[in-house]
């Protein structure tokens, strides 16, 4: 794939003309690169079919950045890194400082813009060949454009939309931003078309299947709720179908769900699959087949057991390293703490002595291509389990099932503290409500959520040193867009 320097529209102008496609590591789909010449040409053969999916998929990749700034951008973890000025859009983003230029915020941009023209891409011409297996094809694609889309809703707000066709040169002149009810029911509409045709067991690890549409689709309710409340019990319903499926279960051992033999377990509700196959470089981050993450998460100049160096980047807090309650098996999983560990480090920026523990660099047999701060295939478990049953806890105790909410939140308790000693019951309303939230901090820290459970809960501005009320809800639309639109989009209140 091209390097990604242009503005979106011409980027994905030029990725419908020549769409060139690396693979999705693990177990997924495997190919050498294609180029198209001529879109209209394409989609002749379900090969041709699949070849686009794969490019659909491989975008997936470059959200590695959104675990990382999900993170920083709250309360959990300070950006980190070697010095002040290292990753400067990271560190203007964790001081809350951040403006229309900046570099890594283009990126959320252009990547996520690219994603979701890939699927559009297959959409456009869902109807021209047909084959058995095809509405599996076009499920997916409805699920990875609702999926980007909505990474796109929640760092940007109101976007653009144009259905299920490609963005041409010059839309940009024409086609408003939309507002934010407008983009939460474009994506819960390509979510519920995408369903019905989604296999229960996904067609190969890493692909989309009917409980990851559906765990997504409670997702945005749950957060399309913070606007319209009746979406709470849609959510309930949807997450609760997920649950009443069979389909996953949580794992006995905490410990094990991020290390390489937990990936795509019983919990795995979806993962973005990374490889080490392939090599990378830091000229095309939205090229790497490896997650950047864990690399820019790692430890500086580390020397010790079963761990190897990365940048320092993402440290988490004292404070967040201390929300853990005694007996939570938890906190050794979730904070690497080099004060009581058996290794040494070379201190960075904004240095803590704590690491996240679930996303670092894992000491391995194999021999990574290039890099392993870049090629690290430690996959991203974008919705697990646990989190749906939080979800679903949630979504009840707001409609007013307190014995529902109570329940899923203690499931997860119950895993975290290896009985049920420390259950959470009596409570309901808000303070059972509360009590979901700091439970998802716990669970689900270091894994990217954190900053959008604070806006979409209106916890922010309390929470986050320098959170601008009003503003700071949503990240500023690239400047570059702004210009290349003529000013006809109009930027985010505040920037």
């Amino acid at each position: 794939m091209k390097k990604m320097k242009r503005s979106i529209i011409t980027a994905m102008v030029a990725i419908s003309m020549m769409m060139g496609t690396v693979s999705c590591g693990d177990d997924f789909i495997e190919r050498e690169p294609y180029y198209l010449i001529g879109s209209e040409n394409y989609f002749n053969s379900e090969q041709d079919y699949n070849n686009a999916l794969i490019g659909a998929y491989d975008l997936l990749h470059a959200t590695y950045q959104q675990v990382i700034l999900g993170e920083i951008a709250g309360d959990n973890t300070l950006a980190g890194g070697e010095s002040a000025n290292d990753v400067i859009g990271w560190q203007q983003i964790d001081m809350m400082t951040h403006t229309s230029v900046n570099s890594n915020l283009k990126n959320i941009w252009d990547w996520m813009f690219s994603g979701v023209n890939r699927a559009a891409y297959i959409l456009e011409f869902k109807d021209k060949t047909d084959f058995e297996g095809k509405s599996q094809i076009i499920a997916e694609a409805r699920f990875l454009k609702a999926y980007y889309n909505f990474e796109l809703l929640k760092w940007f707000g109101g976007i653009p939309l144009k259905g299920d066709t490609r963005f041409a040169l010059g839309d940009e002149k024409t086609i408003p931003r939309s507002s934010r009810e407008e983009v939460f029911a474009a994506i819960e509409a390509d979510l519920i078309a995408a369903i019905p045709d989604l296999n229960v067991v996904a067609p190969q690890v890493g692909r989309a299947s009917k409980g990851a549409a559906q765990a997504l689709l409670g997702k945005v309710y749950l957060y399309h709720g913070a606007d319209d409340s009746s979406k709470f019990a849609l959510a309930a319903e949807v997450l609760e179908e997920v649950i009443n499926s069979g389909s996953y279960s949580l794992v006995s051992d905490y410990n094990s769900i991020f290390e390489h033999e937990g990936e795509n377990n019983s919990e795995s509700v979806f993962e973005v699959q990374y490889t080490d196959a392939q090599g990378a470089s830091f000229d095309c981050l939205q090229c790497v087949e490896g997650n950047v993450a864990v690399g820019f998460s790692g430890p500086r100049n580390y020397v010790g057991p079963q761990f190897t160096s990365g940048f320092s980047f993402n440290v988490p807090t004292d404070e967040a390293a201390n929300i853990f309650e005694a007996g939570d098996l938890r906190k050794d999983v979730t904070i690497l703490n080099m004060d009581t560990w058996a290794g040494t480090y070379g201190p960075g920026y904004n240095d803590t002595g704590n690491f996240n523990r679930k996303y670092i660099p894992r000491t391995r047999s194999s021999t990574a291509m290039g890099d392993l701060n870049l090629t690290n295939p430690n996959n991203y478990r974008a919705i697990r389990y646990s989190d749906v049953l939080l979800m679903a806890a949630e979504a009840f105790a707001r409609t007013g099932d307190a014995a529902k909410g109570s329940l899923y939140l203690n499931t997860v308790r119950e895993r975290a503290f290896g009985n049920a000693s420390q259950n959470i019951n009596g409570l309901s309303g808000t303070d059972l409500v509360n009590a979901i939230l700091e439970e998802r901090r716990r669970e689900l820290f270091g894994e990217g959520h954190r900053f959008f459970d604070l806006v979409r809960t209106g916890q922010a501005a309390s929470k986050i040193t320098g959170f601008t009320p009003n503003k700071n809800e949503v990240f500023p639309i690239p400047l570059e867009e702004i210009q290349f639109s003529g000013n006809f989009w109009a930027q985010n209140p505040g920037y």
